[in-house]
């Protein structure tokens, strides 16, 4: 299977466009990310993020760990979607978790669901049949952005993005902060999501995919798996 050619500098993948870019960064769009706090439930119990400027600081680490290679991964998906076994492997490799690793095959396969009714496209329908238990969910990104007719720079941003909105706002749930200020801290870290997704991009476009880690993030994952009352799955 042929992949389509890279989405010029500064511009869409063919027959992608703002709006289809908009919908699959929409929060309401319903892959079940709102079901998940990427870590932040755990580490608000475990008193590291308290209030705004710690929410802050998380989301900045996460941003430069997971965020970056879940972008690596989408971008690369979206650039070479006939590989995509190849990059949900290597999604495996870089997820040590398993509570992680489980949460981010349901994800995919909540995307997936809600990718093949809004994008049709084989690439979609041989994941559904080749993964019967789930894609992990950067890779299900990359392969719904090319569905979609975007290319890896757009799967990149959506990434970065899903790795700090999601989380902000569980802490506007968790620890009842003001959503303009979280909000206002998000619009700070513009600069940096701009960054790592441009840098998975480019490390996808070179086939070195990044293997950023964040043990304590994989820590508080195994406690929260355990966990009989929360508010997050995962």
């Amino acid at each position: 299977m042929a992949s389509e050619p890279a989405p010029v500098a500064g511009g869409f993948g063919p027959g992608g466009g703002v709006a289809a870019l908009l919908l699959l960064a929409d929060g309401r769009f319903p892959a079940g990310g709102h079901a998940h706090s990427g870590g932040a439930e755990a580490a608000v119990r475990a008193g590291r993020v308290r209030d705004a400027e710690s929410m802050a600081a998380f989301l900045l680490g996460r941003l430069h760990t997971v965020g970056l290679t879940s972008a690596a991964l989408a971008a690369a998906a979206a650039l070479e979607p006939e590989r995509v076994d190849a990059w949900d492997e290597a999604a495996e490799a870089r997820t040590p978790s398993p509570a992680q690793r489980a949460a981010s095959r349901k994800l995919g396969r909540q995307l997936l669901r809600a990718a093949r009714a809004a994008w049709p496209h084989p690439v979609l329908d041989g994941l559904r049949e080749r993964h019967p238990g789930g894609v992990h969910q950067p890779v299900v990104l990359g392969a719904t952005a090319h569905a979609a007719g975007l290319g890896p720079r757009e799967a990149a941003a959506v990434a970065v993005y899903e790795s700090v909105n999601g989380p902000a706002t569980a802490c506007v749930r968790l620890l009842g902060l003001d959503p303009y200020q979280v909000t206002a801290h998000l619009a700070r870290l513009a600069p940096d999501l701009d960054a790592v997704a441009a840098a998975a991009v480019t490390a996808a476009g070179r086939g070195e995919l990044p293997a950023a880690s964040a043990p304590l993030l994989d820590v508080y994952a195994e406690r929260h798996s355990s966990w009989k009352v929360r508010l997050f799955a995962s």
